[in-house]
């Protein structure tokens, strides 16, 4: 917690000689002249403390261009502007994202970007020994994976009073979070994004 200019003016006031030359009245020249410098250094203070959220990625916010450009934020495929918030979560997940081709692996991503309870289902070859309800999965579909985005917690945009008229009743899709799932993925698998 920074101190205050009283809190500063009532130190520098401690640290003057004795004597009846170092007034000691709030009303005093020299207590008003103390106080302008206490004044600064409450600000000085303040924004040291500033400085140790801006070192936390996760409350920057005069510092997240910085934070970006050190992690190569933002993805080349994410055309579109992003919130404060979309930023860091964003920046986050990747200074925190250590690699790895498992399921769990992609649905901590969807998590760090803002999408708990994402799940993934993969497909199975349909074979005369499956059940007779599966689904008529060719071998193509072996190399095919969905991911399940819960759609309560971003995603799926509809259109309101305040939308522009050509925009659609309704559109699905995070492009960071897309173009991040893709950029990771095995290289020899497709990712099909479903917002449920």
């Amino acid at each position: 917690m920074a101190m205050t200019a009283g809190d500063y003016q009532s130190q520098l006031q401690a640290l003057l000689p004795r004597g009846l030359a170092w007034a000691k009245s709030q009303s005093s020249t020299l207590a008003l002249l103390l106080l302008a410098w206490a004044d600064e250094f409450a600000r000085i203070d303040l924004r040291c403390e500033d400085l140790i959220n801006e070192a936390d990625p996760r409350t920057t916010t005069e510092m997240l261009p910085e934070w970006e450009r050190v992690a190569g934020l933002p993805d080349p495929c994410v055309t579109i502007d992003q919130t404060i918030e979309q930023r860091r979560s964003a920046l986050v997940s990747k200074l925190t994202m250590t690699g790895g081709q498992s399921r769990a692996y992609f649905i901590g991503i969807a998590d760090s970007m803002g999408y708990p309870g994402t799940t993934i289902d993969e497909f199975a070859l349909m074979t005369c020994n499956s059940d007779c309800n599966a689904a008529l999965n060719s071998e193509a579909d072996l190399f095919a994976w969905q991911l399940n985005l819960p759609a309560s917690t971003g995603g799926v945009f509809y259109m309101d009073c305040n939308s522009d008229c050509n925009s659609a009743l309704q559109s699905w899709g995070d492009e960071a979070l897309e173009c991040r799932i893709n950029k990771f993925k095995p290289a020899h698998t497709s990712v099909l994004f479903a917002y449920l």
